[in-house]
């Protein structure tokens, strides 16, 4: 847009609002080069994200974060050049932030791809704080089973380690899998980071400020502290519980059905008792864990994305600088 909006809520607000039609103004001449088969990969389970929502919304974005890394790679080269030395490439990390069924993880794929296709950092790694849970033993020994998804059931030491490594230059860095089958982590297997261009780390709470623990003595340091750039994927409650409830009868007739899946039991059920159980655990557990702990951080990202019905992007918001 040729001009800062002046409306009042604008001004005095920490953000800058755009429509849908004026953030897509702002993709300029990006190309898109991304192909119907190429988007079918990337989709959610239930999250069937259009090419035309690609080019109005996620085509923008790369090219903002493109600028973003460039301007971040000239001045890591200054730097460099006054020291009169080369130092170790170091990632530009991503945060991407939202609820349980807002379609945090297909942003996460589709900003993946995207970024990727730009010759000046083709290589971009996804990671997911999925494999930062602690165990289900030791949730077990806890007693927060319960609470997963929760900022306590997360080892967040571990997962500031493993950023501070990758951001340090370290050049082989490893993380934990996470089996959404299993329902835990898979101690045999590990993602291993290797000095990528760009890390994109998704999660509920990456956000997050307080405590990694009950257990544990209050930090200093956060997970959020290593991001160059973080995004918020936002929508009304009611919304994401209908995704959620959606997304449980799709999984009842997918994954579920495998006798290895740790929610197997759930697969037998009616579509009135499927109906009341997805209902209970979005209560008690998914809608609490959004009201408490994930929408109270939603401030703290530098750019919004505000979902409308059928996972339409209707308003973005980017933090001023």
């Amino acid at each position: 847009m040729g001009q800062e909006r002046v409306s009042k809520a604008n001004r005095f607000s920490p953000f800058i609002s755009f429509s849908r039609e004026e953030w897509r103004q702002l993709r300029a001449s990006t190309p898109l080069l991304l192909q119907e088969e190429d988007l079918a990969r990337l989709h959610g389970i239930n999250e069937r994200v259009s090419l035309a929502e690609v080019e109005d919304i996620y085509l923008p974005l790369s090219r903002l974060l493109n600028l973003y890394v460039g301007a971040t790679q000239s001045l890591y080269e200054a730097t460099h050049k006054f020291l009169g030395h080369t130092g170790t490439k170091v990632p530009y990390i991503i945060g991407i932030a939202g609820s349980v069924a807002v379609g945090k993880s297909t942003t996460a794929r589709i900003v993946q791809a995207l970024l990727s296709r730009w010759p000046n950092h083709p290589k971009v790694d996804l990671v997911t704080t999925d494999g930062f849970l602690f165990p289900n033993a030791e949730l077990e020994r806890r007693g927060i089973m319960h609470r997963k998804g929760f900022p306590e059931s997360y080892n967040t030491r571990r997962l500031i380690q493993f950023l501070a490594d990758v951001k340090s230059g370290k050049p082989i860095v490893e993380a934990p899998v996470y089996s959404h089958l299993a329902y835990d982590i898979v101690p045999t297997e590990k993602i291993v980071v290797r000095q990528p261009d760009i890390v994109i780390l998704e999660g509920l709470n990456v956000l997050q400020t307080s405590a990694a623990s009950h257990a544990q003595r209050p930090m200093n340091i956060f997970v959020s502290d290593f991001f160059d750039f973080s995004i918020y994927v936002d929508a009304p409650e009611n919304l994401i519980r209908e995704w959620y409830i959606t997304r449980f009868f799709t999984l009842r007739q997918t994954a579920f059905r495998n006798p290895e899946s740790y929610f197997h039991r759930y697969a037998s059920l009616t579509d009135v008792e499927a109906e009341a159980t997805a209902s209970r655990i979005w209560e008690e557990i998914n809608a609490k864990n959004l009201r408490e702990n994930i929408l109270p951080t939603k401030p703290r990202a530098q750019l919004i994305l505000h979902k409308g019905e059928g996972h339409q992007v209707q308003e973005v918001q980017l933090r001023k600088i």
